[in-house]
């Protein structure tokens, strides 16, 4: 999977993401927000090195209860993930470095 250019309103819950299968990131934003689009060369970059980790762009907001599960004040807010399992969380990343520093650790 490679990096994902939109985020959508999904219908996760917490059960359903415990219940992927090897890396992850899911990113918390909305489309409309300056910062999540400010940091998206950053996260497309990052990506690149990465093709086998699962991107999933979460659209949050008031009412949506899976950023609330995973803390998510500020977006955009990256939850890196191994087997369902929250190992990493960045919020408003600036540069790709860190980006990459997480995904290689969730990496198979």
């Amino acid at each position: 999977m490679t990096y994902v250019q939109n985020y959508t309103p999904q219908d996760l819950d917490r059960p359903d993401v415990e219940a992927i299968d090897g890396p992850a990131v899911i990113e918390f934003g909305t489309n409309w927000c300056g910062h999540c689009q400010a940091a998206q060369p950053a996260i497309r970059e990052a990506f690149e090195t990465y093709p086998g980790v699962r991107h999933l762009k979460v659209e949050d907001g008031k009412g949506r209860r899976l950023g609330r599960a995973f803390g998510v004040k500020l977006w955009p807010t990256l939850v890196f993930l191994k087997n369902g399992q929250d190992i990493e969380k960045l919020v408003r990343p600036g540069s790709s470095q860190p980006i990459e520093l997480a995904l290689n650790r969730i990496a198979d």
